[in-house]
């Protein structure tokens, strides 16, 4: 193993183990520095995981409809503990693949953690002492992890972040999830499937604050329907800690307030970047509120120091953490680079119904000066959602008025998050509304809303 690299990448998430992979495909040689486990949080504590335990829950809601298809299911049960184990079993078996695929592309894999001695020096302490690394380039992805409120601070009982909530020490009866972005409304629908009494607890107006607003409406109208209680424009002012659960404090915007008992809660309010003790101080690294201030190809104020990821600017997610990382070594290895349009970026929440957006909200378009026309299409009216029974959602386009330019597109229903990738690809391809109204769509598919929703944007739509 080298002490001399042309790039020692600090992480492996999805950006950094990314990372190192390109730049051992381009012929630069790598180093990629992990302190605790390969795959970062995504794999070994959210996206993955969360998806799996996820997956059970939606079994067993489809199980608990079957006589709407016809089928008889008595006595549907569920086995906690294996729900559990299976999700960290997914998570296993992917954080191996990593570690299959570091070796395969000879990558040099140092367990330790890392801290900025200079501008090109890392020194990495390990187990066994300490080990200094020299590198022409140096790529930060050490990613984030959940933030805490003061009084709030997760206690490993009943307080939980997603960590606990993946390592569950029991099934709640009623629990308090705080926060609606994506974390908070995917365990609230994990758990609320399972039984759990489960309430949500918002500071803003809506829930999925940053969804376009008829998303969030309908998306608030689909968890009320399943059973789960919704405190918007309220917030936790107080708990206290018993010997079986929490009192919780709710007070609303109004002043109202009222206290409530819960066996758990789920503190869901957002993260904080991993900045701390890894010497961006001593180089002087620009951040804000603790983010890594990078350019248009993630490299910081220091020339050949480079950070992508949750430890930067937003959207906090795990594939722009890899798209970053791919252009970060490409640019690094002298190829033409573009850089990142955080616009075409899809977001994804797998919630019962599934939500998934791209570009401008209809409230953004409006005010960066668009005028624009709105297209809408609900799963009801189309042929293969009523077949497979997943009628409650909708599809909604939003166009340039004068260029005809996608803005933006919201979705809310079965698959959506399989679907959004089209109009991610027509965004890039800078597609007009004429493109997508000549796309043949296939039948019967839930992709026919999609060109439903572009036809309806331009009053031609066919089955509404």
């Amino acid at each position: 193993m080298s002490n001399e690299y042309d790039v020692a990448i600090i992480g492996g998430g999805p950006g950094g183990y990314v990372a190192a992979i390109r730049a051992s495909q381009l012929g630069l040689n790598p180093v990629l520095i992990e302190r605790e486990h390969l795959g970062g949080i995504c794999l070994n504590w959210g996206c993955i995981p969360t998806k799996a335990l996820l997956r059970s829950a939606e079994m067993l809601t489809q199980f608990n409809h079957s006589e709407t298809f016809g089928i008889k299911a008595e006595k549907i049960t569920y086995d906690f503990e294996k729900i559990i184990q299976r999700s960290r079993n997914v998570s296993k078996k992917l954080t191996s693949g990593v570690e299959f695929l570091v070796k395969k592309n000879k990558i040099d894999l140092i367990m330790g953690e890392a801290k900025l001695t200079g501008k090109n020096q890392i020194e990495v302490t390990k187990k066994d002492g300490t080990k200094k690394v020299s590198a022409k380039n140096i790529i930060i992805a050490v990613g984030a992890r959940a933030r805490h409120l003061p009084g709030l601070e997760p206690d490993g009982k009943f307080i939980w972040t997603y960590k606990e909530a993946l390592l569950p020490d029991t099934m709640p009866k009623k629990l308090c999830v705080i926060g609606s972005g994506a974390i908070g409304v995917e365990f609230a629908n994990f758990f609320n499937a399972l039984g759990s009494d489960v309430t949500i607890v918002e500071l803003e107006n809506r829930i999925v604050p940053a969804e376009d607003e008829e998303i969030s409406k309908l998306a608030e109208k689909s968890f009320k329907a399943a059973g789960i209680k919704i405190r918007l424009k309220s917030t936790v002012k107080n708990i206290e800690r018993g010997e079986e659960g929490v009192s919780v404090k709710i007070e609303e915007e109004n002043g109202k307030s009222e206290t409530l008992q819960f066996d758990r809660i789920i503190s869901a309010v957002g993260i904080s970047p991993n900045t701390e003790n890894i010497g961006i101080e001593k180089l002087a690294i620009k951040t804000d509120r603790g983010f890594i201030v990078t350019d248009e190809f993630s490299e910081t104020n220091i020339q050949s120091i480079y950070a992508i990821g949750d430890v930067t600017n937003p959207p906090w997610l795990a594939h722009k953490a890899s798209h970053e990382a791919i252009i970060t070594i490409e640019k690094i290895a002298g190829k033409t680079v573009k850089p990142l349009n955080p616009n075409h970026i899809p977001g994804c929440t797998y919630t019962m119904p599934q939500i998934a957006s791209v570009g401008m909200t209809e409230d953004e378009a409006k005010k960066n000066g668009h005028k624009i026309k709105v297209g809408h299409f609900p799963f009801q009216a189309n042929g293969k959602a009523l077949a497979l029974g997943e009628t409650d959602g909708m599809v909604k386009t939003i166009f340039d008025e004068q260029s005809g330019e996608l803005l933006g597109a919201h979705m809310i229903g079965a698959e959506v998050t399989e679907l959004i990738q089209g109009y991610a690809i027509a965004m890039g391809l800078e597609s007009t509304e004429h493109e997508l109204m000549e796309t043949v769509f296939p039948h019967p598919t839930l992709s026919e809303m999609m060109h439903e929703s572009v036809l309806d944007a331009y009053n031609q739509a066919l089955h509404k």
